[in-house]
């Protein structure tokens, strides 16, 4: 069967930290106290932040905007020590 429409990822963003986590291959049992851990929480913050001042301003719920631009980044979890490597 043949189903282009299939997506096997959100394209849109997400309230949902499990979610966001996910697209770094991460779980939220992976984060601790370390560095790393604190900076990845920060940046989830970031981004909630955005997530909710585009909804706001275009009215739309979470899984119907994409963060392009200066907040692209954003999107993936940045993990750049322990045992991950993902580049940001």
């Amino acid at each position: 069967m043949n189903n282009s429409t299939f997506i096997s990822e959100p394209v849109g963003e997400t309230n949902d930290v499990e979610v966001w986590l996910a697209r770094a291959g991460l779980k939220f049992e992976d984060l601790g106290k370390d560095v790393t851990s604190t900076a990845i929480r920060i940046q989830w913050r970031e981004y909630q932040t955005a997530v909710h001042r585009c909804s706001i301003l275009l009215h739309l719920p979470a899984d119907a905007i994409q963060l392009s631009g200066a907040y692209a980044h954003l999107r993936v979890p940045c993990v750049a020590s322990r045992n991950f490597e993902i580049n940001c």
